[in-house]
């Protein structure tokens, strides 16, 4: 009985041990079955994220990407800026400062036949002048040192019609002088005017004689002045005047040797073109290239002039120029520009690839006006208020593609020509595209190419994604870029995804700055596109001096 309880007690514990390993191994299975499960999911995720990496990545292809190994830079495509024409286009604005006998005799072409005694500045002061031009943002003044009525404002030795005759500072004054002594203490460029049409030198009309007498005169302007920065030639001259062939190419050809940092501007360069009208606007395209073969001096095409030529052989870039006055000389009964307009002005002749060349002529004390003053320091105001703050910096910038680690999209957010995004060779598609964490409101875009590779862009668009639907909408489109393009929406925009697509280039585009903005002091731009010519003729300026004369 003992060994049979045993027994049976024995087969228990042997069933009590078999169930035992049961139970850990259902354990087991059931705790590899949900890790195996864990371990499923984890890899769905992973295949989720590949997947939309993937597809993120083949959107916007390979060129968020960063290369191990930097490109050369691409090559210029011609033609390109000279040194001095690049450092021109960098200065964006110049000063005019038209000044003479006719800020005496209220008219602006002077007959040649005022007395000299007319001139007398009392309260002249260059320093004031070149304050002014600095602190309102212009990279350089430049004098009629000689209008057309041949009075010269330093004494030349090859005339006495100049101020050595007149009363101010007893005849031993020098206007010259006394303002490249202010620009060199300021640091800003100096450049002249030394009109080619003279009513008052009896050579005038004599070929030989008056070319002669003219590069003597030029040769004391570039050779005791200090540097020179531009000189400003044009092929004015009234009906009926006396014939004169200039010799355009031995003036510059002088000019270039006396002063090798200048660029000298006419209607056909050869280093700076104007853009064929005098209120200061540039075609909406405007092309840097110019064929200089196609214009002539005093005889050029303006919508030519205006537009540039996509084909153009030359780089010929223009000076938009314009008075702050509906004259160009100081009147007493006229008032300058109110500043909204100076910033409209800006827009179309800055912001067109082009340098602004703004006329602030000096009144009879020898001052620049306080009306003047005020303008111009409002007109700072908005352009500071504006420009200072790029939206653009917020975003994350991605591009369709890129040439190496050196020319990523995120140059573009960088002021300055040196750095640049540049897509890959052979690409079909150009795109640069930023992307905010938030709504940005905006109503002006800037878009520059580094023009020291020469400009490229013909055809742009910028596009917003559509919240709703995320379809891309179209904002704004353009024609040429060049140094910058600024333009202008008729109603704000508010977008969190931004795209500018480059459509058309003469070859793989390159943006070296893109910037948005709020511009909340500008009227719309199409109340304000027509041209007017502020100048007036002839036959006007003879009936104000017979009306002078009879006072």
């Amino acid at each position: 009985l003992k060994i049979a309880k045993t027994t049976h007690s024995s087969g228990k514990e042997k069933k009590r041990d078999n169930k035992t390993p049961l139970k850990g191994l259902k354990k087991k299975i059931r705790s590899t079955q949900n890790h195996l499960l864990r371990l499923m999911s984890i890899i769905s995720l992973l295949f989720v994220f590949v997947f939309v990496f993937f597809s993120i990545l083949s959107q916007f292809k390979i060129s968020n990407s960063t290369p191990l190994k930097p490109q050369p830079h691409p090559l210029p495509i011609l033609p390109i800026p000279s040194s001095q024409q690049l450092q021109w286009q960098l200065g964006s604005m110049a000063m005019f400062l038209h000044f003479g006998p006719n800020t005496f005799t209220n008219s602006e072409w002077g007959t040649g036949k005022a007395d000299p005694s007319v001139f007398n500045p009392t309260h002249l002061n260059a320093t004031q002048w070149v304050q002014i031009a600095k602190d309102s943002g212009f990279s350089r003044v430049i004098l009629t040192a000689k209008h057309h009525d041949g009075f010269c404002l330093w004494p030349s030795e090859y005339t006495d019609y100049s101020v050595k005759s007149s009363p101010w500072r007893s005849g031993t004054g020098d206007v010259l002088a006394e303002l490249a002594s202010a620009t060199a203490a300021a640091g800003i460029g100096l450049g002249l005017y030394l009109s080619p049409w003279d009513r008052h030198d009896q050579a005038y009309g004599k070929t030989l004689e008056y070319n002669e007498f003219y590069l003597s005169q030029m040769t004391e302007l570039l050779t005791k002045y200090g540097e020179i920065k531009e000189v400003w030639l044009d092929g004015a001259k009234g009906e009926g005047e006396k014939g004169m062939e200039y010799f355009f190419n031995t003036w510059f050809s002088l000019i270039h040797q006396l002063q090798p940092g200048a660029v000298i501007f006419s209607d056909a360069g050869p280093d700076v073109r104007w853009i064929g009208d005098e209120a200061g606007l540039a075609g909406s395209s405007c092309w840097s290239l110019f064929n200089r073969t196609n214009a002539k001096i005093g005889d050029t095409d303006p919508l030519y002039s205006q537009e540039g030529d996509r084909f153009g052989q030359d780089w010929v870039p223009a000076e938009c120029d314009v008075s702050i006055r509906p004259g160009w000389f100081w009147h007493a009964l006229e008032s300058p520009k109110p500043a909204v307009k100076l910033l409209d002005i800006y827009y179309n002749s800055v912001g067109r690839n082009c340098l602004f060349l703004l006329n602030v002529p000096p009144n009879s004390s020898g001052l620049i006006s306080e009306q003047d003053i005020k303008v111009l320091e409002e007109f700072r105001y908005m352009k500071t208020t504006i420009f200072s703050n790029n939206l653009a910096r917020k975003a994350v910038v991605k591009s369709s593609s890129v040439r190496g680690c050196t020319f990523g999209p995120r140059n573009v957010l960088e002021e300055g020509l040196e750095k640049y995004w540049a897509p890959e060779e052979n690409e079909k598609e150009w795109e640069l595209y930023l992307e905010f964490q938030e709504l940005v409101s905006f109503n002006v875009l800037e878009i520059q190419e580094p023009i020291q590779m020469g400009q490229r862009v013909a055809s742009f668009r910028l596009e917003m994604k559509n919240s709703g639907s995320g379809e891309w909408e179209r904002v704004a489109s353009g024609t040429t870029v060049g140094y910058k393009r600024l333009i202008r929406f008729p109603k704000v925009v508010e977008s969190r995804s931004l795209k500018l697509v480059v459509d058309k280039a003469r070859a793989d585009p390159l943006i070296s700055y893109l910037g948005i903005y709020m511009d909340k002091f500008s009227v719309s731009s199409s109340r304000n596109s027509t041209r007017i010519t502020i100048s007036r003729t002839l036959k006007e300026e003879q009936q104000v001096v017979v009306d002078v004369s009879k006072k």
